[in-house]
């Protein structure tokens, strides 16, 4: 296994619960990618939510799929949740602390701290599972074994900042529409307030692109820096990540009274998400951004409630790499070209970090099986796990771009359902129901609680 990131500590368990003795490569801390802050397997270097908990959302389907799969990865993310709305949001320090103790524990896993720059040979399996922050030179022997340049996206992290340093007296705390608990910040900005912070966002110094990175800066839509964002137009962030819709702070009135509504509603609303399980850090959900930290932290003061911000980190950009997947890999993660040699995770084109794991169970799966000369297997495309295979395996060439989970990669359902939370529901209980023949073996289940 190449690659300690969810992918890879994820296929790197299934493998050894299979009863096989499997190497994990990591190049931390010898080498850092310029995202990572830690050695430890798993970290988390964009939010620290893995999207919707809920099994009729996409991302929440694929969760549970993989719960059922026995993922070490979503087992403990369970584990270490912490308070989000309806998102499954863990406190990442002691989630990647956990997963590392795990595979360190693991008496068929031998774990080398050292970069991998090679491809190895092809009687070795092989799991490539580095992430779209894949080190230059093994990046570069990849270019040579597939015969085409890699594809270069951009991606970004948010800023985190002290729980403590938020005014409260500015910011309130509630969930869209009042579901769930009240397990957000939200800082409410008036017209005024909110057409001063997206000049400032226009007029701020970004951080210069390193000269490889120059030439194919392109941004993918789903994570677009809040600075891109403002680019695009003066209503562009209200209808994003600053939309107010379904806030309300009760100290403004009753929000049932039209006039009261009309009158107090939020212009845009910024929302702080719960970082730590303690909740003594909180990100600024959908700020991704590239400016420079001077200028980050200026800006950022301009939100209201968070004038005197302490930040324990500041928003980071850097270069994202993935494969050109219809054409190399099959839906069992294989190379074509050749079948002991598997990808997994954000390089082969899936969006997200359940996609990153649902990509290590297979490969780590299909892996063990190719070791004990079994057949390898695809899952489903009814399943959400399944439909992400096979979209990155057989999607058209030319313009093919990393893509999250969503119903949309699902076939069609036998019956046309018009309310959406009932065809959400039937598509669920068709993928799983689909999904039962592949579950975890009963005594390897165990061994996964075991290790949580």
């Amino acid at each position: 296994m190449i690659g300690a990131g969810l992918a890879g500590t994820e296929a790197a368990w299934q493998v050894a619960q299979a009863g096989i003795p499997v190497t994990l490569v990591e190049m931390r801390p010898l080498r850092r990618s310029p995202a990572h802050h830690s050695s430890e397997f798993g970290e988390l270097v964009c939010s620290n939510s893995f999207g919707a908990l809920s099994s009729d959302r996409a991302a929440g389907l694929l969760q549970e799929e993989l719960r059922r799969l026995g993922s070490l990865v979503i087992g403990t993310a369970d584990h270490h949740a912490v308070p989000a709305g309806g998102a499954l949001a863990v406190d990442r320090g002691r989630y990647s602390a956990a997963l590392t103790a795990a595979l360190d524990a693991h008496p068929l896993v031998t774990i080398e701290r050292r970069e991998q720059q090679r491809l190895p040979e092809p009687e070795q399996i092989t799991v490539l599972a580095t992430g779209p922050l894949t080190s230059e030179p093994l990046a570069e022997d990849l270019r040579a074994f597939t015969g085409r340049e890699d594809c270069h996206f951009f991606d970004a992290a948010s800023p985190i900042v002290e729980g403590e340093s938020i005014d409260l007296e500015v910011a309130f705390r509630a969930s869209r529409y009042d579901k769930g608990d009240a397990d957000y910040i939200n800082c409410p900005m008036n017209q005024e307030q909110y057409l001063a912070f997206r000049e400032a966002l226009l007029s701020a110094e970004q951080a210069e692109l390193k000269d490889f990175e120059k030439d194919s800066a392109t941004f993918f839509e789903g994570c677009l820096p809040i600075e891109e964002l403002a680019r695009r137009g003066e209503d562009t962030m209200r209808y994003g990540p600053l939309k107010p819709i379904g806030l309300w702070d009760q100290r403004w009135g009753d929000v049932n009274d039209r006039d009261v509504r009309r009158a107090k509603r939020a212009y845009a609303v910024v929302q702080l998400r719960q970082e730590d399980k303690d909740g003594r850090l909180w990100n600024l959900v959908g700020f991704q951004t590239n400016l420079k930290w001077g200028e980050q932290k200026r800006v950022l003061q301009l939100i209201p409630g968070l004038e005197n911000a302490s930040f324990v980190r500041f928003g980071v950009m850097h270069r994202n790499t993935f494969l050109e997947a219809p054409q190399l890999l099959q839906p069992t993660l294989q190379f074509r070209q050749r079948p002991s040699l598997l990808a997994a995770g954000q390089i082969t084109g899936t969006e997200g970090y359940a996609a990153a794991v649902a990509g290590g169970w297979l490969a780590g799966t299909n892996a063990a099986r190719l070791a004990r000369g079994e057949d390898t297997i695809d899952l489903p495309a009814t399943t959400m796990a399944g439909a992400l295979t096979h979209f990155i395996s057989e999607a058209p060439s030319g313009k093919f771009q990393p893509m999250p989970p969503n119903f949309g990669l699902l076939p069609e359902l036998p019956e046309r359902i018009r309310d959406k939370r009932r065809r959400y529901g039937a598509y669920r209980d068709r993928a799983l129901a689909d999904l039962a023949p592949y579950g975890s073996a009963p005594k390897v289940a165990e061994a996964t609680a075991a290790a949580l």
